[in-house]
């Protein structure tokens, strides 16, 4: 879990090494390190991003995140399953928010350029609360399942994006319930076309 909450730019991260989430964990150390080292070394104008929890229209159905993960299965029929009850929380910020913010961090020309930017929404909510959401935007009757906690799934995750607000003009423009409304829009257009006989 990350000692620090909600989790500021200048955390720097407890990263179980061994873990199996240890190499996405660590990958993204890594990359900003390396990113550093060429800009001090070659010269290279980077910019750094810290991209917490984001969803939104073509997201993969299939990729493991929790929101698709939810709507699929809601969409299905199928029970949705809360690792730990769905007691652990997140933030979630729809993918048009984010976008803005990376174009946004991309022209900053201000004098923290090649520092960290936290870039997500600052709201948190639950697992289940997400769930509950889900299942309420979709109209859906599918049952929650509590199962087994995820090693090394952090309990809390929530960015302080109080630098990106002042430096970038960073806001997060779109609720979670109108997010989910375009995202689940999108997954009933994919999943129907998937299951329509082919002509």
């Amino acid at each position: 879990d990350p000692l620090v909450h909600p989790q500021p730019e200048s955390y720097l991260g407890n990263v179980n090494t061994l873990g199996p989430r240890a190499c996405y964990d660590e990958g993204k150390r890594i990359a900003e390190t390396l990113m550093m080292e060429y800009h001090r070394e070659h010269k290279v104008d980077v910019r750094i991003a810290r991209i917490f929890n984001t969803y939104g229209p073509r997201m993969a159905h299939d990729d493991g995140r929790v929101v698709s993960n939810f709507i699929v299965n809601a969409l299905n029929g199928e029970p949705l399953e809360l690792y730990s009850g769905g007691s652990q929380s997140r933030s979630f910020c729809y993918v048009d928010d984010l976008i803005g913010g990376l174009i946004a961090l991309m022209n900053y020309e201000g004098a923290l350029r090649h520092a960290p930017f936290n870039l997500g929404n600052p709201r948190e909510l639950t697992v289940k609360e997400l769930a509950e959401l889900v299942l309420k935007t979709t109209e859906s009757l599918s049952p929650l399942r509590v199962a087994p906690a995820q090693q090394d799934d952090p309990s809390r995750r929530c960015p302080v994006i109080e630098r990106a607000k002042s430096e970038l003009g960073f806001e997060v423009q779109t609720p979670i319930e109108a997010g989910l409304a375009k995202t689940v829009a999108y997954f009933r257009g994919v999943l129907s076309s998937s299951s329509s006989p082919s002509s």
